[in-house]
């Protein structure tokens, strides 16, 4: 479970590295907003194409070895990313790391979290898994964040962070190899019942896995929506860049917290009650965001109300996986069905960037954030009546 929770920490956080460090990347590149928002749209983009044929990979082939492989492929390409290339190499660059994350490295790990846990410890399992990436993000971005700083918050700091989460990620690929290595012999014998043609037709046809993927879009949306959160502080609260990756960075520190405490309290109140919570908070959270004042005034009202924010985006991306026992999905087509729902519930990554990266270009002053945040809490409307839904089918199975 370290091994998880760390290598899935050190995956992410290249791509992602724009979610704390939007403006540095923007001064080392030259990117406008929109240019911006294409590169994450492209990883998105990639990503849901892989997620399908990844959650076959995942049926078929051990964690271990696909897991490896995806880090060391996203190490290397962060060292050429680090080196400033075109704007035509980053999309390439973006596209490889989302098709690599996706295919080769995703519904692995989703399926090695639930073979971890027995079925009635689900909520905890996931909730430890993404307790664990908030704990890798939190050591992992205050030690680059620091090397940013203590090197001068410039160009070549930021060139240096990069290559510091490249070389993470090389590192961790050869952790995981080591640390997954006596569980090979498992998904060996597994291998014995592999998945078929007639499996994946019956995973369309549960009502479940698309009402999940539902609920896994909104919430996604709620942590593109967070994505902003250090830019929003720099612009909207004239806060200088160093003290936005401070703000951005503190975000993560909720990240270990969330996810467990969502994780035990959903086993013990039932994870769709939980979710279907946890989404009714974000629509009213995004929404004190989009209509609050700003300024330096407000500063303590949108620190507690960003704290809250990541507390439940967070605590989501915690449990949502957990669904799948809730919901009746089978182990045997766990990769499949993780495939299937990825594919849907993480379009946000293709969308919201590209429309963040529009509007703020088009409202560069506050009412670009608040149009945002508007968007957000619509969204988690919708999600939050998918997660109301299983809940009701949920408890329905329980009284039959």
């Amino acid at each position: 479970m370290v091994a998880l929770c760390l290598s899935a920490s050190a995956i992410f956080f290249i791509p992602f590295i724009s979610e704390i460090y939007y403006v540095p990347m923007q001064n080392a590149f030259h990117f406008n907003n929109t240019q911006m928002g294409m590169l994450m749209s492209i990883f998105g983009a990639t990503s849901m194409l892989a997620y399908f044929p990844g959650g076959w990979l995942a049926d078929k082939f051990s964690p271990r070895r696909l897991m490896s492989v995806a880090l060391l492929i996203c190490g290397g390409a962060g060292f050429y990313f680090a080196a400033l290339p075109s704007y035509f190499i980053c999309l390439v660059i973006y596209g490889l790391w989302g098709a690599c994350i996706s295919l080769v490295f995703w519904s692995a790990m989703i399926k090695a979290t639930r073979e971890w846990a027995p079925s009635d410890e689900q909520g905890r399992a996931f909730g430890i898994l993404e307790s664990g990436r908030g704990a890798g993000d939190v050591l992992t971005g205050t030690i680059v964040g620091a090397v940013f700083i203590w090197l001068g918050s410039d160009v070549f700091a930021f060139t240096q962070v990069v290559n510091l989460l490249a070389a993470t990620c090389i590192l961790f690929a050869v952790i995981v190899w080591f640390a997954l290595e006596k569980r090979a012999v498992n998904y060996t014998d597994q291998e014995k019942n592999k998945v078929n043609l007639h499996d994946i037709i019956e995973v369309i046809k549960i009502p479940e896995v698309w009402l999940i993927a539902i609920v896994i879009l909104a919430s996604y949306t709620c942590y593109w929506g967070g994505f902003y959160f250090a830019k929003f502080a720099t612009d909207a609260f004239a806060m200088g860049i160093a003290m936005g990756v401070v703000i951005g960075t503190a975000k993560t520190w909720i990240n270990p917290i969330a996810p467990l405490i969502a994780g035990f309290l959903g086993d013990k109140i039932g994870i769709s009650r939980s979710v279907f919570s946890l989404l009714a908070l974000m629509v009213v959270s995004f929404f004190i965001l989009g209509i609050m004042p700003y300024g330096p005034n407000y500063l303590t009202v949108m620190l507690l109300t960003m704290a809250v924010t990541a507390f439940g985006l967070y605590a989501l991306r915690g449990i949502y996986f957990a669904l799948f026992e809730e919901g009746g999905i089978p182990l045997k087509i766990t990769g499949t069905a993780a495939g299937i729902v990825s594919v849907i519930g993480f379009m946000p990554d293709i969308f919201m960037p590209y429309i963040g990266g529009v509007i703020f270009d088009a409202y560069p002053d506050e009412q670009g954030y608040r149009y945002l945040f508007f968007i957000v809490s619509a969204i988690c409307v919708i999600g939050a009546t998918a997660a109301y839904i299983i809940l009701r089918r949920s408890m329905k199975r329980e009284a039959l």
